[in-house]
């Protein structure tokens, strides 16, 4: 296979009618690492909105079972994409991410920023870092493919373009981000989970560099002190670097899709398993009061 033939592949597809085909091929062959790093960036970020980053901070799942709330985010999101919103798995992964959200108050606004994320921050990631830049075709089916997830969560007012996403995402984040102390101990939670995935010595390196591809904005809504300009493009070079090495790099196989490894399921895992522990204690109660017998 040569390096643009899956992008002929993909711009053959209608990015309306195929969006989720088209969304599959570029998360699972031509941008798996660049997508799943936007989109740990993505929902990093919805933290600085200071009801998200509280109440994260409220449930203590951030804190007490990173790993685990990040896996249970990805594998309810793979089944989602990679199955499909129509078929049986992705119905049934919708089914359980609206139940875990459900205990809690989470305003229609707040989900449409959280959504708005997982459209823009790819697209300028891979604007800014990508091996190639995405088909407008790409970003249409992109964006159809979130409207889709934002439909199976029932939200109202989804925007209906990149665009309007786009400036959803600006706006939100202009007038909602603000520090808050839950949003920086979830912030600070999920920073270490990123350096723990690589050796101990380098682990704090990782989380400085993290800081490196925050905007202005984004570190002052945590709190984190601004960074240097000499680190910051230091950071962007070395994925800029990246790039053109996977664009001159092998192509990956038809046969060798990018899928989750999740940590905290290494005998598999059953989507009803997924979740935190206290919505499955929840789920527990619940039934056993729908089954308790009624005294007559």
């Amino acid at each position: 296979m040569r390096r643009f033939d899956r992008l002929e592949r993909i711009l053959a597809l209608d990015p309306d009618r195929d969006c989720e085909e088209i969304y599959r091929l570029l998360a699972e062959y031509e941008f798996p690492w660049d997508i799943t790093k936007a989109l740990e960036f993505a929902l990093f970020r919805t933290y600085a909105v200071s009801r998200i980053g509280r109440l994260l901070d409220h449930t203590g799942e951030f804190t007490g079972s990173a790993q685990k709330r990040y896996d249970d985010t990805v594998l309810v999101l793979y089944e989602i994409f990679h199955r499909g919103t129509t078929s049986d798995r992705g119905r049934q992964a919708l089914e359980q991410l609206n139940a875990i959200h459900g205990r809690y108050r989470i305003s229609n606004d707040d989900y449409a920023y959280t959504l708005s994320t997982f459209v823009v921050t790819p697209v300028r990631w891979i604007e800014q870092f990508g091996w190639r830049k995405l088909h407008p075709r790409e970003v249409r089916a992109l964006t159809n493919t979130m409207r889709r997830l934002g439909e199976g969560m029932k939200l109202s007012g989804i925007p209906e373009t990149y665009a309007e996403f786009e400036l959803l995402f600006d706006d939100y984040e202009r007038e909602h981000f603000a520090f808050d102390a839950g949003g920086r101990r979830v912030a600070d939670a999920t920073l270490d989970l990123f350096g723990s995935w690589y050796p101990r010595l380098l682990s704090p390196a990782v989380a400085r560099a993290a800081r490196f591809l925050m905007e202005p904005h984004l570190l002052t809504a945590f709190g984190f002190p601004q960074v240097g300009n000499v680190g910051r493009k230091a950071v962007e070079a070395a994925l800029k670097v990246r790039a053109e090495l996977v664009r001159v790099g092998p192509v990956r196989p038809d046969s060798s899709p990018v899928g989750p490894d999740p940590m905290s399921y290494p005998d598999g895992y059953e989507i009803a398993d997924l979740g935190p522990d206290s919505f499955h204690r929840y789920q527990a109660k619940r039934r056993a009061k729908q089954t308790c017998p009624v005294a007559t």
